[in-house]
Order: structure tokens, then sequence, then C-alpha cells
């Protein structure tokens, strides 16, 4: 992706409720002032679920997802790490880790705080990582996984797993974004498998009180641009 195809800005920071925020082009989001990381929708074990189903894929999307979390970590150090639910592909996700993966998590929440929000994947999220809970709020915002119906200020929530399709110079080109209005942010989903809703999709109506922002992960910066010049499927 080019900066001419969606043009306006890179590295772009959003800010929802006032809060300054950081949309990094990896597609988890940077909260300088409470040095916080927040990704959504890791599903973990994904590859796995679908093997118990004769779907078979290539079985490295946990090692994957976390080894991209773990740059982010060593990059932006934070003091803590908010992961938005649908963290693991389903209940049973954590039994099928393999011993190596299951390390690496741990090792990552070593010296610092994990949140984990409970999602509609793993409504009992995992506790033996970390602390969970059902939302969690700091200052003015507020996390959680499933975007509440109507308009909501503060809150950052994952769940849809927006995605963007762009004129490009050589085509339409389709990139997972975040998408909010200053009063409200859905992240993308982090993970390998997790794939992307399109943001011009029935299921965005009505979330967003003023004109929304796409904020399209590149190769090296985000890019925004209205919702509304974004192209439907």
């Amino acid at each position: 992706m080019t900066s001419s195809a969606v043009a306006v800005a890179a590295h772009v920071g959003p800010s929802v409720a006032g809060v300054a925020l950081t949309a990094d082009p990896s597609g988890a989001l940077w909260h300088e002032s409470e040095r916080l990381l927040i990704v959504a929708d890791l599903h973990l074990e994904k590859g796995s679920a679908f093997a118990s189903r004769r779907i078979f894929l290539p079985p490295y999307d946990t090692a994957a997802t976390l080894a991209r979390l773990a740059a982010l970590v060593a990059r932006y150090r934070p003091a803590g790490v908010v992961a938005l639910g649908d963290s693991f592909h389903d209940p049973r996700a954590r039994t099928r880790m393999t011993a190596r993966d299951a390390d690496a998590l741990r090792a990552l929440g070593a010296g610092r705080d994990w949140i984990w929000i409970a999602g509609n994947h793993d409504p009992e999220a995992a506790s033996d990582f970390g602390a969970a809970y059902a939302e969690w709020r700091v200052g003015a915002l507020v996390f959680r996984h499933e975007p509440r119906a109507g308009v909501q200020t503060g809150e950052i929530a994952g769940h849809l797993h927006p995605a963007a399709r762009v004129p490009g110079r050589a085509g339409p080109l389709r990139r997972r974004c975040f998408v909010g209005d200053g009063a409200r942010l859905i992240l993308p989903a982090f993970g390998a498998f997790a794939g992307g809703l399109n943001i011009r999709d029935a299921a965005f109506d009505g979330l967003f009180g003023s004109r929304p922002i796409a904020h399209v992960l590149g190769r090296a910066a985000t890019h925004s641009l209205p919702v509304g010049r974004c192209l439907p499927d």
C-alpha cells in the first residue's frame, strides 16, 4: 500500500474520548500515557480447531501470532497488555497449545500486567495466564470485546475484525484496519488466521455518531481515510 493510494496521514494517532492513542501498523493500539499495549482477537489455536474438523491449515498460527506480539512488547516495553477477547479460538484452545507456545505466552506477561477480556469464543477469560475481566476501565476508556449497540463514548473494542477495501493504483486493495469516530475505536483482529469484515458491512451500521475514519494497516505505517471513501466487497 502506498500513501498516495489512500492518502491523508501515516503513523496515525487517533483520539478516543480525548485520549491520544497510536494505531500501530501491526494492528495493535498503543496508549502512551498509561504504557498500555492493546490487541484484539488473537484467536490462538484456530489452526488446531480447524484440524479437529479435518480442515487442515498450516499449524503455526499461534507461534506466528505470539512472535508478532513479542516483537511489539520488545519495542514498546509496555507496563500492561490488554487482550480484547477471542484471544483463544475456543474454550479448549489452551489444552491444544504446545508447551513452547504456552511458555512463550507466559514469558510475554512476565513483569507486566496482563488483562484478558472475555470474548464470545473464550467466555471464560484466560485467568491462568493473567487477570480476567468482562470489561476493564482506565480513565475515560472502557475496554470490552464486543461493541455495544448505539453510540458509546470511550469504548475500545474488537470482535468485528474490521477491514477496508481501498482504491489503489493497480486496483483495489483489502487491508485490516482500525475504525473510529473519536468517541469509540474498533481494533482489527491481530491473529494470523483471524480474517476481516468489510467496514461497509451492515454490522457496523449505527456504531458511530459522526463520520468514521478508517486507519488502514500498511507495510510500515497506518493510513487514514473516511469510511465513505472505502469500497464495499
